[in-house]
C-alpha cells in the first residue's frame, strides 16, 4: 500500500478547503477582536443549544450505538473493509494504541481524577458525598466515555472504510451519502457536507487540545514552576504544533503509530502503580462493581435527561452530558477518517467489535482505578484540597492525586510526557485528517501533501488559542457543541447510505450462492496437475497468450454484438512483465460487470515440488475484490466458462437488487491488486 501522497497527483479541494478557511478565519477574527462578546456567545449558546436540543443529543447518541452493533451482528458483519482479499496492515496491539491514543488521547488524564471526584461531591440528583453518590460516581463517568462515545466513532470508520476501500471513493465523508446522492457528491451538497466536517472537526480537537495545554500547563508548573497563564499556554501550543508537525509529515507509520504504542505502555504502568501502591483489592472489587453497575443500568443512564430533577440537574446535564455528546460528535469526522485510514482489511464485525471494546476495557479499569482512589482521599482520608480541585481546577486534580503516592517526582513526570505525547499524538493525527478532507486524492492510500499538514498543524493551534483567549474551559465546553449540532444530522444521513449500500452487497452476495459456477471441465488428472502445479513466468506467460487473452476478447466480441458496452483492457504492472487484463461490461444505470486477472509472483510452498523459489499466480478479481481462483493452466474454454459464470451471477445479483436490473452502481475496487503487488 503506497501511504506517501505523490504531490504530482494528489492537489487541493479548492471548494471545501477555501469554504472551511473562510468559516474558521471568521471565527477566529471575530473571537480575538471581541473576546468578552465571544465568551457570553459561547456561554448562551451552549445553555440555548442544551435547552433546545438536550433530549435530541440523548436519543441520537443511542440510535448511533444501536446501528453499528446491529451492522455488526448481522451478516454484514463478514464484509471486509477493502477489497475481498484484504487483510489487515497493523497487528492488534498497533492497532489498538492507535484506536486509544486517537479516540481519547490527553482528555484521560484531564478527567481521569476530576470527574469522578466532581461526581461524588456534586452529582445531579443523589445527595452529594453519600454512599450513592460514590458508588455512582465512576459509573456515571463511564457513561461519559464508554459505548456511546465509542459507538459514534466506530459508525464514522466503518462507512468511511467501506465507502473509500471497498467502492475506491475519496477518503472523505461525502462518500458515505453516495447511496443516496450518487455523483452529485462531487457538487454543492458534497462540498457542503465536507465543509462542515471540516469545520466540526477543528472545533472538536481545539477543545481537546485546549483542555490538555491546560494540564500540560499546571504540570510544568508543578515540576518547574512555570507560571500558569494564557501566554505561557500560548508559547507551549506552539511548541507542540511544530512537534506535531514533524510526527505528521513522518507519516503514520513512523509518527502516529509509535507515540501511541509508546503511550498506551506508559499510561498502563501510571495505572498499574496506582493499583498496586493503593488499596488494590478493593480497587479490584470497585472495577467490577462498576463494570456491573454500568452495563445493567446503561439503557436508563442513557435515556435519562433529568426531566424530573430540578434546575440544577438541568445545568448539571449541561455541563456534562450534553457537552460530552457533542464533544464525541465534533470529534466523530477526525476520530473516524483516522480509525479508517488504519483498519483496512478488517471485517466489520471484528472493526465494531475491537473498536468498541479494546478502549471500553482500558477506560473502565483506568477511570475505576484512578477515579475510586481520588474519591478515597477526598472521603475518607479528610483532602479537601482534591475535592474543590476537581470543581474549580480539574487539570490538577492528578498531580495532587499523585502526592499522596511514592515516587512523586518520577510520576509527575510521566504524567507531563503522557501529557506531550497525547498532546502531539491528537494534533498530528488531527492534522492528517483535516489535510485529508481537504484534498483530492488520486489514491485512497495515499496521505495529502506534506505543506497541507502542516497549515493544518498551525491552524489547530490558532483556533486552539482563541478559545482560550475567549473563556477557557468554558468557552471550549459551549463552541463544541454548538458546533456539532448539524453535523449530528450529516451522521443520520451516513447511517441510512450506509444500510443501503451494505443491503445491496448483500443481494450480490446472495446471488453469488444461487447461481452456482461451473467447475472447469477436461480430464479430472490434468485438473489435479494445475492444483499441484506451481508454473513459473513462462507458463503464466503462454496462459495468457494463449488462453485469457483470447477468451476474454472473444466474451467481449460476443456480448458487443448483443448490444452490449463490453471492452478489455491490459496495463503493465510496475515491477511485473506480464500484464493485467481487465474486461468491463458497462451498464446504464446498474453496476458495471468487471472480471479482471493480475499477474501475482508468489513464494513456492515448501510441500511442493518446484525448480523455482516463486511462481506467478493469475488471479481473479471482481469489483468487490479478489476470488481466490488461479487460472494458470486453464484452457481457452475453461477461462470463457468461468468469466460466463461470474457474467450470470452479476446479472442475477442486478435482478435481486432492483426491477429489471435498475439499481444505483456503486463504484467497485477495479484495479485492486494483493498485497505486496503495486498499484499504478
Amino acid at each position: 500500500m503506497a501511504h506517501n501522497s505523490d504531490p504530482s497527483r494528489d492537489r487541493l479541494n479548492p471548494v471545501v478547503f477555501h469554504g472551511s478557511v473562510a468559516g474558521i478565519v471568521t471565527f477566529l477574527v471575530l473571537t480575538l477582536l471581541f473576546t468578552e462578546q465571544a465568551g457570553a456567545f459561547f456561554d448562551a449558546g451552549l445553555a440555548w443549544v442544551s435547552k433546545t436540543f438536550g433530549w435530541y443529543y440523548m436519543l441520537a447518541v443511542v440510535a448511533y450505538l444501536v446501528f453499528v452493533v446491529l451492522i455488526g451482528c448481522s451478516r454484514f458483519g463478514s464484509i471486509r473493509l477493502g477489497p475481498d482479499h484484504s487483510r489487515p496492515e497493523f497487528s492488534l496491539l498497533s492497532w489498538s494504541a492507535m484506536l486509544f491514543a486517537a479516540g481519547i488521547g490527553i482528555d484521560l488524564l484531564f478527567f481521569s481524577v476530576a470527574e469522578p471526584v466532581a461526581h461524588y461531591l456534586a452529582p445531579p440528583d443523589l445527595t452529594p458525598e453519600s454512599q450513592a453518590a460514590m458508588r455512582q460516581a465512576v459509573v456515571q463517568t463511564y457513561l461519559h466515555w464508554g459505548l456511546s462515545g465509542w459507538g459514534l466513532y466506530v459508525l464514522m470508520g466503518m462507512a468511511l472504510a467501506y465507502f473509500s476501500y471497498r467502492h475506491r471513493l475519496p477518503l472523505a465523508i461525502r462518500s458515505a451519502l453516495y447511496p443516496l446522492l450518487g455523483k452529485r457528491i462531487y457538487g454543492p451538497i458534497g462540498h457542503a457536507v465536507d465543509i462542515t466536517a471540516v469545520i466540526s472537526t477543528v472545533f472538536g480537537i481545539a477543545t481537546s487540545l485546549g483542555i490538555g495545554v491546560m494540564q500540560l500547563n499546571y504540570g510544568l508548573a508543578y515540576m518547574f514552576d512555570v507560571p500558569e497563564s494564557l501566554s505561557v499556554q500560548i508559547i507551549l501550543i506552539a511548541l507542540v504544533v511544530v512537534l506535531a508537525t514533524v510526527s505528521v509529515v513522518s507519516g503514520v507509520e513512523k509518527g502516529i503509530r509509535r507515540l501511541s504504542e509508546f503511550n498506551m505502555l506508559l499510561a498502563l504502568a501510571l495505572m498499574l502503580f496506582i493499583l498496586f501502591q493503593g488499596q488494590t483489592l478493593v480497587l479490584l472489587d470497585k472495577v467490577v462493581n462498576n463494570a456491573g453497575d454500568y452495563l445493567s443500568g446503561f439503557v436508563a443512564m442513557s435515556f435519562d435527561t433529568y426531566a424530573f430533577a430540578g434546575e440544577e440537574a438541568q445545568e448539571w446535564k449541561m455541563w456534562w452530558t450534553v457537552f460530552f455528546w457533542g464533544w464525541w460528535i465534533a470529534w466523530t469526522p477526525f476520530v473516524g477518517l483516522f480509525l479508517a485510514r488504519i483498519s483496512r482489511g478488517r471485517t466489520i464485525r471484528e472493526f465494531v467489535a475491537g473498536a468498541l471494546f479494546i478502549p471500553l476495557a482500558f477506560m473502565m479499569v483506568w477511570m475505576s482505578v484512578l477515579g475510586n482512589s481520588g474519591i478515597e482521599l477526598v472521603a475518607n482520608q479528610g483532602v479537601t484540597e482534591l475535592g474543590e480541585q476537581a470543581l474549580s481546577t480539574p487539570q490538577t486534580t492528578l498531580y495532587t492525586l499523585l502526592e499522596y503516592y511514592p515516587y512523586i517526582g518520577l510520576t509527575a513526570a510521566v504524567v507531563t510526557v503522557l501529557g506531550i505525547v497525547f498532546f502531539i499524538t491528537s494534533a498530528d493525527s488531527g492534522a492528517l485528517v483535516l489535510a485529508n478532507f481537504t484534498s483530492i486524492l488520486s489514491d485512497v492510500n495515499h496521505d495529502a501533501p506534506v505543506k497541507l499538514r502542516i497549515f493544518w498543524s498551525a491552524m489547530i493551534g490558532l483556533v486552539t488559542v482563541a478559545l482560550l483567549m475567549a473563556g477557557g474551559l468554558a468557552a471550549l465546553q459551549s463552541a463544541v457543541v454548538i458546533t456539532a449540532l448539524p453535523f449530528s444530522l450529516v451522521i443520520f444521513a451516513i447511517m441510512v447510505g450506509m444500510f443501503k449500500a451494505l443491503k445491496l452487497e448483500g443481494r450480490k452476495a446472495e446471488a453469488r450462492r444461487q447461481v452456482s459456477g461451473t467447475a472447469p471441465g477436461g480430464d479430472w488428472r490434468e485438473r489435479l496437475d494445475r492444483a499441484l502445479d506451481t508454473s513459473n513466468r513462462a507458463g503464466a506467460e503462454a496462459t495468457i497468450e494463449h488462453a485469457i487473452r483470447p477468451a476474454l476478447t472473444q466474451f467481449a466480441q460476443e456480448l458487443a454484438s448483443r448490444g452490449q458496452d463490453a471492452t478489455v483492457s491490459e496495463k503493465q504492472i510496475e515491477g511485473e512483465p506480464l500484464p493485467r487484463l481487465t474486461l468491463q461490461v458497462v451498464m446504464e444505470n446498474a453496476a458495471s460487470f468487471v472480471y479482471q486477472v493480475c499477474p501475482h509472483r508468489m513464494r513456492t510452498p515448501s510441500f511442493l515440488p518446484a525448480d523455482d523459489d516463486f511462481y506467478v499466480r493469475l488471479d481473479v478479481f471482481l469489483a468487490e475484490g479478489g476470488t481466490g481462483q488461479d487460472l494458470n493452466g486453464y484452457t481457452r474454454g475453461q477461462v470463457v466458462g468461468d468469466v460466463l459464470s461470474e457474467y450470470e451471477r452479476h446479472l442475477h445479483f442486478l435482478a435481486l437488487a432492483g426491477e429489471g436490473g435498475q439499481v444505483q452502481a456503486m463504484p467497485g475496487a477495479v484495479g485492486e491488486l494483493p498485497d505486496g503487488v503495486s498499484q499504478d
